[in-house]
């Protein structure tokens, strides 16, 4: 049994998404995303809910559906100058508030400070607000992975990913990136991605970020992998938004853009045997196959 052999494929194969995160952050970054889906290799992104430029990424995907999207449920903001923060009433969820309103800066901050009742009362609140304009998401995810900060908070996303109906990204990478229990928060029924494939901040120090982007379908794993990237131009929005945060900052997205808005890639997709697949693809099968249980405990396979 494998998502592979369920699929069509065979039992060796290297299935993939690509995927662009965090549209509705700017228009900057809507922008890239929609040339990158258009134009590009990328087959999946994320929506914001609480940021400005929200609205203007739901009407693509509203008059789009034959692309992929998620809901990028969002708990912290690590912008200098930039901030947003929920969308329920304040005083519904005081403990996601800094001393100005907005998200925590970081994941500790938002680890000590939250309370299980506010989070999953506005992780529900920035689902329905998707749903209630008419989107139709194919699953969900989390902005900085800060759902993984605790095991309460991460079985609350995981329970919001069941009563919706939706596939949540799991990945042993990404719990572990974020210091939870891999072990201790991931079952049986849970479909995992078997390999996480993203930028790290020393591939950029070193200069090294393009080649990484270039050279990712190298390091494919047989199963289910996932390539995690942030799409928008090195332009004044994204510069003055990201401003000194070169981690994920205006150029890292420039070359991410660079990197996923052509179809230089497909000849080697074809030659290494690389099947793209989407979060739909995977949502249907277990729709098809509701007994189906975990394709893999393991990501290094």
């Amino acid at each position: 049994m494998s998502l592979s052999t369920d699929l069509g494929f065979s039992e060796t194969s290297k299935l993939l998404i690509i995927h662009a995160d965090d549209a509705g952050l700017s228009h900057s970054q809507n922008r890239a995303t929609i040339l990158a889906l258009e134009k590009g290799m990328v087959n999946s992104y994320s929506i914001m809910v609480p940021c400005p430029w929200y609205y203007e990424m739901t009407v693509f995907a509203k008059k789009n559906p034959q692309y992929d999207y998620v809901v990028h449920l969002t708990l912290t903001c690590e912008w200098e100058n930039y901030k947003f923060g929920p969308i329920s009433p304040i005083s519904e969820v005081p403990s996601l508030l800094d001393e100005n309103g907005y998200f925590f800066k970081t994941r500790e901050e938002f680890k000590r400070n939250a309370s299980l009742e506010d989070v999953e009362k506005e992780l529900r609140a920035q689902i329905e607000k998707a749903l209630q304009f008419g989107l139709k998401p194919c699953h969900l995810d989390s902005y900085m992975y800060s759902v993984g900060v605790s095991s309460e908070i991460f079985q609350v996303y995981k329970k919001l990913g069941a009563e919706y109906d939706l596939p949540v990204l799991l990945s042993k990478q990404l719990i572990q990136m974020v210091g939870l229990n891999y072990e201790q928060n991931i079952d049986a029924r849970d479909l995992l991605i078997d390999k996480a494939h993203y930028g790290i901040f020393s591939y950029f120090e070193s200069r090294n970020l393009r080649s990484y982007f270039k050279n990712v379908y190298d390091d494919l794993v047989v199963g289910l992998n996932i390539i995690l990237i942030h799409p928008a131009f090195d332009n004044d929005e994204m510069k003055a938004i990201t401003i000194n945060h070169p981690n994920f900052g205006s150029e890292w997205r420039q070359m991410a853009f660079d990197s996923f808005s052509n179809n230089d890639a497909r000849s080697s997709l074809i030659e290494k045997d690389i099947q793209l697949i989407t979060w739909q693809d995977i949502k249907d099968i277990r729709k098809k196959l509701p007994n189906r249980g975990q394709y893999s405990y393991d990501d290094q396979k």
